[in-house]
């Protein structure tokens, strides 16, 4: 069962131990870790958002922020690299040695903590177009438990329902990878392997964290409510909500376009395919790209809630 900290006044007092300094040996992270762990497509890039607009209050209370920016972020440096599929078990500690060192170069003082945002802990959406759930999950998850020498104080996750993720993911990939019709897809969409509660298990016994809260996307609210949810020590009316919008989605007729000139086999940059969304954002017709059918959707609606009900039965979760 996982057990709640009581908040004090330095987030690391019960756990930070000094850095070794060995040549060529970097130590296990001891120090006080609260991570973000996504989903995708449920918000993160506004969470991490949410961390930069906060950090100076977050710095004052003693906490570090890590996160990768990806989405235009200002000041993102975390660059996570966890295992692949086709990484054997015998890479698993390189990948952790090397996690360690990045981690300690972000937040070196053994006396703050780190606030981690990074949707990809337990994989990339890529592997949903041929019916698998995060297959590398457990690895991943494995490799990140190996670069901590104790328990995250905090894990938190934000779970969508399987139809909307399903449809989300297509569309980002489509914006800048030559993908199969969504009509394609579904089939494998249908029949996926697994679904959150697996997810949920894995990170609860691979990293065993102090707390782990899980949030169902209807019930997210702003970013700042989730971040004082990961951290309670700091409370929520002492943070800002960022007025920004990160991540805007693309409409059918940009991803049309796109589509189109990324099968032709053209190669765009990453401005190239933004201006191209940014071009057919007022253009916002249904040209049915991600259409499911009313059976369809019932089907994966009925399996989020049966799914949710055994989150709720998972010994050691907080769901929300």
């Amino acid at each position: 069962m996982v057990g709640t900290r009581g908040s004090g006044c330095n987030p690391c007092s019960r756990g930070a131990l000094l850095w070794l300094r060995l040549p060529g040996i970097v130590a296990p992270m001891s120090k006080g870790i609260y991570i973000h762990a996504g989903a995708h497509r449920t918000g993160s890039s506004s969470f991490q958002s949410c961390l930069h607009h906060n950090r100076d209050t977050l710095a004052a209370r003693g906490f570090d922020v890590a996160y990768p920016g990806r989405d235009g972020v200002p000041r993102g440096r975390l660059r996570l690299r966890l295992p692949a599929s086709r990484h054997g078990e015998n890479r698993l500690a390189g990948f952790a040695e090397d996690l360690r060192g990045h981690l300690q170069g972000l937040s070196p003082d053994p006396g703050r903590a780190l606030i981690l945002s990074e949707e990809n802990i337990v994989g990339r959406m890529l592997h949903f177009s041929h019916g698998q759930f995060y297959p590398v999950a457990e690895k991943r998850i494995a490799t990140l438990a190996r670069a901590q020498e104790a328990p995250p104080r905090a894990v938190l996750l934000v779970v969508r329902p399987y139809a909307g993720l399903y449809v989300s993911a297509w569309r980002k990939r489509a914006e800048d990878t030559a993908a199969a019709p969504f009509s394609e897809t579904v089939q494998h969409l249908m029949a996926m392997d697994r679904g959150w509660p697996d997810i949920i298990t894995a990170l609860r016994d691979g990293l065993r964290p102090e707390r782990l809260i899980v949030v169902d996307y209807a019930q997210r609210g702003e970013s700042r409510g989730l971040l004082h949810r990961l951290v309670p020590e700091v409370p929520r009316d002492d943070l800002a909500e960022p007025d920004r919008q990160i991540n805007i989605s693309a409409t059918d007729a940009a991803l049309q376009a796109l589509q189109a000139r990324l099968h032709a086999g053209e190669k765009l940059a990453r401005p190239d395919w933004q201006a191209v969304i940014a071009d057919h954002a007022q253009d916002t017709r249904d040209l049915g790209l991600t259409a499911l059918t009313s059976d369809q959707q019932q089907v994966l609606n009925d399996r989020y809630a049966s799914d949710l009900d055994r989150i709720r039965a998972l010994p050691g979760v907080l769901f929300a």
